[in-house]
């Protein structure tokens, strides 16, 4: 079985690439999909988001309020690396790495299950993990290839605000404030064995999966 992972930064199109992936017929599993039912009430990592940032972080039924816990863990970012200045490496907040410390270990722990098991039912699997931060989190050594999502700083912004149903300008302060605390995409691609390149139409993207899912069935890069 391949074991492919799947980054790149917000709104640019992991979870559409994803879906092109799996109507080729590959297996996909998101990361992002894991942490919100791990975030449901009475779950360990539940509790412990809730200890660690408090109630404010709570809608009246006792649920996570994403956009507060994202408040709470990302703030307003000030003077971080990343998105605007080019680094190599982000620096995340204190905040953010004790989300992150949270929630990783039982994500990736997640993954790694689902990865065994589609392996047992299918030994000629491409099984992909679709996850914002797995160079960020130095997990890309779990998998034989890495393919990384790209798309212009302002399709970023139109995509997050019809998303989010929110303006431009707040969709533009999220998305710097999420980029602070991710690789920038050119250091992204330099570690990708694919790039996809998610700016122009919706058939050029697919075009492009297709290529990546021939060379992934005919044994990827690794």
């Amino acid at each position: 079985m391949l074991k492919v992972g799947l980054t790149g930064g917000i709104a640019s199109g992991k979870s559409v690439v994803g879906e092109m992936f799996v109507k080729l017929g590959a297996h996909l599993i998101q990361s992002d999909v894991i942490a919100h039912s791990l975030m449901e009430p009475g779950r360990p990592v539940y509790e412990e988001v809730v200890r660690h940032f408090g109630s404010a972080i709570l809608n009246p039924d006792r649920t996570i309020n994403r956009a507060k816990l994202a408040e709470a863990a990302f703030g307003n970012a000030p003077g971080q690396r990343g998105a605007t200045s080019g680094a190599a490496s982000p620096t995340p907040s204190p905040r953010v790495q004790e989300l992150n410390a949270i929630v990783h270990p039982t994500v990736i722990a997640h993954e790694n299950e689902w990865m065994k098991q589609i392996e047992a039912r299918d030994p000629n699997a491409v099984a992909i993990v679709e996850a914002a931060l797995i160079l960020e989190a130095g997990t890309a050594g779990r998998f034989d290839d890495l393919i990384v999502v790209t798309c212009n700083p302002e399709q970023r912004i139109e995509r997050l605000a019809r998303r989010l149903g929110i303006s431009q300008d707040a969709a533009r302060a999220e998305v710097r404030r999420r980029m602070a605390a991710q690789i920038p995409d050119e250091e992204k691609i330099k570690a990708a064995d694919f790039v996809i390149d998610n700016s122009r139409s919706i058939e050029s993207t697919e075009r492009q999966v297709a290529s990546v899912f021939a060379a992934l069935r005919a044994g990827g890069c690794k």
